[in-house]
C-alpha cells in the first residue's frame, strides 16, 4: 500500500514540477518577446534552402500581379533584408514572411494586410498572446508542414490491394482459431508478407511523420489563435479548421512514433508495432490519410496562410516600432517617383536622399565608393516593401505600382561556359521583353555592357536605356560613362550624381544626391592616396590630359 502512495506523490510532485517549469518558461518568453520588440533577431542562424521553400513552391503565385525574381533576389540583397525585417515567432511565419517579400499581390491586399499590421503594433496584449502561442511553432520540425501542401507525390505501390485482404484474412484467422487452432497457423505466412509490405512503407512515414504532426499542432495553434475576438473580426471564415478537425486522429495515428521519448513508451511502440504488422492498420490508415489530405489541400494550404499572415503582421509590426523611420507608401497613377529621406535599412547611420521624378528616369553618375549603385538600390528595395510590405523605410514615398527588375551583380558562368558579357545580354533581353508589359516597370541598373569595349559600351547602352525608357517605366540607371549624361539628357532622363571632397589627403562623401552631371573623377586619386608609385600615377594624368580632356 505505501508503495502506491509512494507512486501516487512522486506523480504528482512530476505534475507540478512541470507546471512550475511551464509556467517560468512562458514568464520568462514574454519577457523576452518585450525586451526585443523593435529590434532585429540576434543569433538566429538562417536556413534560407527551408525558409524560401514555400515561396519556391507555392501556386499562388501564378495569380500574382509581379514575383521577385532570383537575379533582382541577388541583385538587392533580398535575403539579407530579409534577416533584417523577420521578428517572426513561428518558422510557418518565417516561410509566409519570405514569400510575402518576394511576391506582389494587388493593392486590396495589401490594404487587408496593414490592417492586420496596426492591429498588433496597437495591441500590445494581443500580439504578446499571439506571439506566445505561435512560438510552439518555432522548431526546425515546422518548415516541414510545407510538404502536406506542396510535396505530396506518393504513387500507391501495386501491393496495396492487397493489405486489406491480409488484414480481414489475419482477424478470420484469430476469430476462427479459438474454435479450431490450426487456423492460428495461418497468421505465420500473413504476418510474413505483412512485415515486408510494412517496412517498404517506412520510408514514406519516416518522410512525412514530421510534417504530419507539425499539422497537429498547427491546427492546435490555429485554433488558439483564432480564439481571440480581435482576430476572429478580421478573418471570418474558419471552415479550414473544420476541415483538418475531421483527420484529426488519422494525424496523431501517424505521427505516434515522432513522440516515443523514453524505454517505456519504446516498448508501448513495439508492442504496437506488432499488432499494426498483423493487420496492416498503418500502410491502410498512412494511404487513406495522404488520400485526406490531398482532398484538404486547399484547407491545410489556407490554415499555413492564417498562421503565416498573422506573424507576419506581427514581424512588420515590429519593424515599423522600431527606431528606424519608416513610412505608409502611397500608390499614385500619375507615373510620379517622389521621396523624401529614403534609406536602405541594412546600412548603418545610412545617409537619407529626396528625389522627385515625374515621367522621367534618372542617370546617376558619381565617383568610386560615392554610394550611386547603393541608391538605385535603396529605391528598388524600398519600392518593393512598399508593394509587399505596405511600408518603406522613408518618410515619404509616393509611387506607382509597378514591377521590379534590376541587371547590378553579373558574373561571368564558368560552369556553363558564359562570357562575363553574355551572361550580361541575356540578362538585359530579359528587362527588353518585360518592358513591353503593358503594366509600368522600375529596371534598375548598374554600369551597363562593362563587360566591352568603351565605345560600344556607350553606343549599345544608350540604345537599351532609352527603349527600356517608354511608355510608363521607369529606368535608374548608375554609370561611369559621363558621355551618357549628353545621350540621354534629352531622353526623358533626369541627370543627378554623387561626389567626394579630398581634405589632407584623405578622401570624403557626404553621400547626398545632387542634381545634374559629374564634373569630377576620383579614380587616379584613389591610386595616388594608396601609395602607387609616383610614375604610374603621372604616366596615368598624361593619358588622361592627351586622350580625354
Amino acid at each position: 500500500m505505501n508503495w502506491i502512495l509512494g507512486i501516487l506523490l512522486l506523480v504528482i510532485a512530476v505534475y507540478f514540477h512541470y507546471k512550475h517549469s511551464q509556467k517560468k518558461r512562458l514568464k520568462n518568453l514574454n519577457i523576452l518577446l518585450k525586451k526585443n520588440w523593435g529590434k532585429p533577431k540576434e543569433g538566429e542562424y538562417y536556413n534560407f534552402d527551408l525558409i524560401e521553400r514555400y515561396f519556391t513552391n507555392s501556386l499562388n503565385k501564378k495569380i500574382a500581379f509581379h514575383i521577385i525574381s532570383d537575379m533582382t533576389e541577388n541583385d538587392l540583397d533580398i535575403n539579407e533584408l530579409f534577416k533584417f525585417i523577420d521578428r517572426t515567432s513561428s518558422k510557418i511565419g518565417q516561410q509566409y514572411l519570405y514569400y510575402k517579400l518576394r511576391t506582389i499581390e494587388n493593392k486590396e491586399k495589401l490594404k487587408e494586410f496593414d490592417k492586420l499590421i496596426e492591429l498588433f503594433k496597437n495591441d500590445n496584449e494581443l500580439r504578446l498572446q499571439s506571439q506566445i502561442v505561435l512560438s510552439q511553432l518555432n522548431s526546425y520540425n515546422s518548415y516541414d508542414l510545407e510538404k502536406l501542401i506542396h510535396n505530396l507525390d506518393i504513387k500507391k505501390p501495386n501491393y496495396t490491394k492487397y493489405l486489406i485482404p491480409l488484414s480481414l484474412t489475419a482477424i478470420i484467422s484469430i476469430f476462427l482459431g479459438f474454435f479450431y487452432p490450426i487456423f492460428f497457423l495461418v497468421l505465420i505466412p500473413v504476418f510474413s508478407l505483412n512485415i515486408i509490405f510494412h517496412f517498404k512503407n517506412k520510408d514514406n512515414i519516416y518522410y512525412y511523420v514530421s510534417a504530419v504532426n507539425q499539422l497537429s499542432l498547427a491546427l492546435s495553434v490555429s485554433k488558439n489563435l483564432a480564439s481571440f475576438p480581435e482576430i476572429r473580426h478580421y478573418f471570418t471564415d474558419f471552415s479550414f479548421i473544420k476541415q483538418i478537425d475531421k483527420i484529426e486522429l488519422k494525424t496523431k495515428f501517424i505521427g505516434f512514433e515522432k513522440h516515443l521519448v523514453n524505454e517505456f513508451a519504446a516498448l508501448a511502440w513495439y508492442v504496437a508495432e506488432l499488432i499494426k504488422i498483423q493487420f496492416n492498420i498503418e500502410s491502410i490508415i498512412f494511404y487513406r490519410f495522404i488520400d485526406d489530405i490531398i482532398q484538404k489541400n486547399k484547407s491545410i494550404d489556407t490554415l499555413f496562410q492564417f498562421i503565416g499572415k498573422i506573424d507576419a503582421a506581427i514581424s512588420v509590426a515590429s519593424v515599423k516600432s522600431g527606431e528606424y523611420q519608416t513610412c505608409q507608401p502611397e500608390f499614385n497613377t500619375k507615373n510620379i517617383i517622389s521621396v523624401a529621406e529614403i534609406s536602405h535599412p541594412i546600412i548603418k547611420e545610412c545617409i537619407t536622399n529626396d528625389i522627385e521624378l515625374i515621367n522621367k528616369s534618372l542617370l546617376l553618375t558619381g565617383s568610386n565608393m560615392s554610394g550611386k549603385t547603393t541608391f538605385i538600390r535603396t529605391i528598388a528595395i524600398n519600392s518593393i516593401l512598399a508593394q509587399t510590405l505596405h511600408f518603406s523605410f522613408a518618410k515619404e514615398f509616393s509611387l506607382p505600382f509597378y514591377k521590379v527588375y534590376s541587371s547590378i551583380r553579373i558574373t561571368d558562368d564558368l560552369l556553363d561556359d558564359t562570357s562575363y558579357y553574355l551572361k550580361e545580354v541575356l540578362t538585359i533581353k530579359e528587362l527588353i521583353e518585360a518592358s513591353n508589359d503593358p503594366e509600368p516597370c522600375l529596371f534598375v541598373l548598374d554600369e551597363i555592357f562593362k563587360g566591352t569595349n568603351t565605345i560600344e559600351r556607350i553606343s549599345g547602352g544608350k540604345a537599351i536605356l532609352s527603349y527600356l525608357n517608354k511608355g510608363n517605366n521607369f529606368v535608374f540607371v548608375s554609370t561611369h560613362d559621363v558621355e551618357l549624361t549628353d545621350l540621354l539628357k534629352d531622353e526623358n532622363f533626369e541627370l543627378y550624381h554623387f561626389t567626394e571632397k579630398i581634405e589632407n589627403n584623405e578622401m570624403f562623401f557626404d553621400h547626398k544626391l545632387k542634381k545634374g552631371k559629374l564634373k569630377t573623377r576620383n579614380a587616379i586619386k584613389i591610386l595616388e592616396l594608396y601609395d602607387y608609385p609616383d610614375e604610374i600615377i603621372a604616366d596615368a594624368r598624361k593619358t588622361e590630359k592627351d586622350n580625354f580632356c
